[in-house]
């Protein structure tokens, strides 16, 4: 039977959401806590067992309320695309990386599309949400869709852009409270769209088109980009002069309007900012256009890790220590503070490069302690997380998680190394 507006409005439909990672397993949960029969969809075995045990994989996702969704029976995972023709809608949210020449990887995507392609049934509704270059939507996906699907957009398939926006551990605003904007491929797509993720999030946004929806994620993604290698090279820039970039921004930030606060870091994480800006320098170059502010940002922003093994040089040589045989330890390997995803962190680019000098280098990561499988780290997985001690040449502060204490770092005695202002000035404390 085909997705309608009434059935949507009554809850009589069943949503699939392909990708259960930090995206689909939250939005997966929303759908079913209002309501909605929900099948969510993995390729990873582990993941679908920890779902049907009701063991939450993503720490910000409490243990009680996924068992709670599960148990409603509005909730279950699969690695099975036959019950797609189970779904009167499927959501899909799988990685979309760089390759090694920074170009877009729209693998995950075509693989999805051509997974759940020959179980739609006519009428399917089928959003993409995966940060992607304009025109991935109605360029790619649909003609997989049209044809191995044997349905087409106008009259048996609807097809929309509505891009991600979540922010694991921001305490403000989750998957519900964000606002979604959706871009459909057609009027009948868009309202049908609008509809169906109006019954789980507050504040939907309908856009004209699947490419200004597509351009919009970049946009938010490249505006923070942007920023922050702007901060970062104020900080190059103010560290010679001996003027605290930190005290400046600070400063700034007293201006009431015309002025958004950036903090300066050891290099760019996530699945956002490092990646979103070159989907969109790839895609300027089908239409002539150099996009260099944006490729400029991206050079700062990924050179900072380099910068930073040079201040743990500099530290080690105030101390007359080399690098090569030095026992690093690097604090915080999530790449922000308070979570335990390390995709993108720059902590991982950090030991490798510190290790690639003759350096051993440990981690130290409440929130994460065993250190998984990445794409660009295969050979860092299986580490575990080290205790503090004083038996490290240097302390490399990489990620401030509020686990942290101040006191508990600086006690053992050894050298830090400081990227994110945690530390109060000292002989023993290196700014980086």
């Amino acid at each position: 039977m085909p997705i309608t507006i009434d059935r949507i409005r009554s809850k009589d439909v069943v949503v699939g959401i392909v990708g259960l990672g930090y995206v689909g397993l939250p939005l997966s949960l929303v759908f079913a806590e209002s309501g909605v029969k929900v099948i969510g969809f993995d390729i990873d075995p582990a993941k679908i067992s920890s779902i049907a045990q009701g063991n939450s994989y993503i720490r910000h996702i409490n243990h009680g309320r996924l068992r709670k969704t599960c148990e409603s029976g509005l909730f279950q995972a699969t690695a099975d695309y036959a019950l797609v023709k189970e779904c009167d809608a499927v959501i899909i949210c799988v990685p979309t990386p760089l390759d090694h020449h920074l170009e877009p990887d729209l693998r995950y995507i075509t693989e999805t599309a051509e997974s759940i392609a020959p179980y739609l049934q006519p009428g399917t509704l089928v959003s993409l949400e995966s940060t992607t270059w304009p025109g991935t939507t109605d360029e790619v996906v649909k003609p997989i869709l049209e044809e191995k699907g044997n349905v087409k957009l106008g009259k048996d398939l609807y097809l929309c852009f509505s891009p991600e926006r979540e922010d694991p551990g921001n305490k403000d605003y989750g998957t519900k409270s964000i606002p979604k904007l959706v871009g459909g491929s057609d009027e009948a797509s868009l309202e049908l769209a609008v509809s169906l993720y109006a019954l789980a999030i507050e504040h939907v946004i309908p856009v004209s088109n699947t490419r200004i929806a597509e351009s919009a994620k970049l946009f938010e993604n490249i505006f923070r980009s942007v920023n922050i290698a702007l901060v970062n090279e104020m900080k190059l820039i103010c560290e010679p002069m001996g003027i605290d970039v930190w005290e400046v921004i600070r400063a700034a930030s007293t201006k009431p309007f015309g002025f958004m606060p950036f903090w300066p870091g050891p290099g760019l994480g996530g699945h956002c900012i490092p990646i979103d800006p070159f989907y969109l320098t790839w895609k300027a170059k089908e239409f002539g256009v150099r996009t260099r502010f944006i490729e400029l940002a991206g050079e700062i922003n990924r050179m900072m890790p380099t910068y930073v093994v040079g201040k743990v040089q500099d530290c080690l040589n105030f101390y007359s220590k080399p690098l090569r045989g030095s026992r690093i330890l690097i604090l915080g390997l999530a790449y922000k503070a308070d979570i335990d995803d390390m995709r993108e962190s720059p902590s991982l680019e950090l030991i490798k490069l510190l290790e690639e000098k003759g350096a051993s280098v440990d981690y130290h990561d409440p929130h994460l302690p065993e250190l998984g499988m990445t794409r660009e780290y295969p050979q860092l997985a299986g580490r575990h997380s080290h205790e503090m001690s004083n038996h490290y040449d240097c302390f490399l502060l990489a990620t401030c998680h509020s686990a942290f204490s101040r006191e508990k770092i600086l006690s053992y005695g050894v050298p830090i190394v400081d990227t994110r202002n945690f530390l109060p000035k000292s002989k023993q404390v290196f700014p980086a």
